[in-house]
């Protein structure tokens, strides 16, 4: 059975010279590498006098007006102004952060079918505002949590916690923990150690929840570095202190002592 003859269109001989020279172009580029070689640019000033200035402020004022909507958003209501100056060794705003960061990371391990984590630290100068009295807001949160710093588990023998403990004794300043307790003597020692409401067991190995800048050894707290394991919540310290406000009507602050020293 013979096939069917197949009519070809005649097209324009120009056509065909430029579908030639497409096919030509595109066989010569393929196999060789195109880089930018120059990059130029010019300075266009924003400003009143060019009208330039209302223009851009036009643009972006939609978004300007929507971020502000969710920055103002009222989480809980603050009674008293919390500011990490207000203390020793410890202070109510470092306590409110330490215990939303243990207890949120409980949610995060319990999803996940995970043991509990013993306590939390973070550092004292990752606090970058105060918690001022009255509407607690996102932008509260942003405030005090500038960094995208997330939350991490790690395990330390006992070894690791007592190089914690001698840490935060050495540097005398008010590092945020929650679920670790301990006392001072004379001689600047730690006594009477209770790590998640139990005595300090010194062949045990603990969990603990803290940032990710101090998993990598930051503000020299090296002890994070020797962990046994890490596991990384993916969970923003930001947003574990927004989660926090959204929980309570008003916000408390447990003011009981976590670290004392010997009268």
């Amino acid at each position: 059975m013979s096939s069917p003859a197949v009519k070809l269109k005649k097209y324009p001989l120009r056509l065909k010279q430029i579908v030639l020279f497409l096919t030509f172009a595109l066989a010569l580029s393929c196999g060789r590498s195109w880089q930018v070689s120059t990059a130029s640019g010019k300075q266009i000033p924003v400003t009143a006098s060019s009208g330039s200035e209302a223009k851009f402020e036009a643009f972006v004022l939609p978004y300007r007006q929507a971020i502000d909507r969710d920055m103002n958003k009222v989480l809980t209501y603050n009674p008293v102004t919390l500011d990490k100056s207000q203390g020793a060794w410890q202070t109510a705003i470092g306590n409110v952060m330490a215990d939303a960061t243990l207890e949120k990371a409980h949610f995060v391990l319990h999803k996940r079918n995970k043991p509990a984590a013993d306590f939390a630290m973070l550092n004292f100068g990752g606090i970058r505002s105060v918690i001022p009295a009255g509407n607690v807001t996102v932008r509260t949160a942003f405030e005090v949590m500038p960094f995208e710093n997330s939350l991490y588990v790690i395990e330390l023998q006992a070894d690791q916690v007592k190089e914690l403990i001698r840490y935060i004794i050495a540097e005398k300043k008010a590092h945020p923990v929650s679920g670790l307790t301990f006392m001072i003597d004379k001689d600047n020692n730690p006594q009477n150690i209770y790590i998640a409401g139990k005595p300090f067991w010194a062949s045990a190995t603990y969990r603990v929840v803290t940032s990710d800048y101090l998993v990598q050894g930051g503000d020299r707290m090296d002890f994070f570095t020797k962990g046994k394991s890490y596991e990384d919540l993916d969970y923003k310290l930001r947003n574990v202190l927004i989660d926090y406000f959204v929980d309570r009507e008003i916000l408390r602050t447990d003011l009981k002592p976590r670290i004392v020293t010997t009268p």
